[in-house]
């Protein structure tokens, strides 16, 4: 055997559900599941025109969503469509039980 390879005790190990347990009781990872899920909820929210233009960036305290737009003109038109865009959202937070605010939307936050 060479100095690398070591030998491996199979002992202690802890089953997948009592892992998937702490991790689910960890805030943090449950937070950024629930954003998670949010952000995939933004296709349904968002005019069918606009959903390969803009997505969810971030969450920002104060129950502010920021959407990243792929120019100044998606950002625009989607500002413009706000209180729409609120609106609809809500059947989908009150599913995550969480609350938003504001959506603001930033061009310069647009990655492809």
């Amino acid at each position: 055997m060479s100095d690398k390879l070591q030998k491996v005790l199979y002992t202690d190990f802890v089953k997948t559900e009592f892992l998937i347990e702490d991790l689910l009781e960890n805030k943090e990872i449950k937070k950024a599941i629930t954003r998670n899920n949010l952000y995939k909820f933004w296709k349904k929210v968002c005019p069918e025109k606009f959903t390969e233009k803009s997505k969810p960036y971030s969450m920002l305290g104060s129950g502010v969503m920021v959407i990243a737009c792929e120019n100044a003109i998606v950002a625009q038109e989607l500002t413009l469509r706000k209180t729409q865009l609120l609106v609809k959202f809500q059947p989908y937070l009150k599913s995550l039980k969480i609350n938003i605010n504001d959506l603001k939307f930033d061009q310069k936050k647009w990655e492809n």
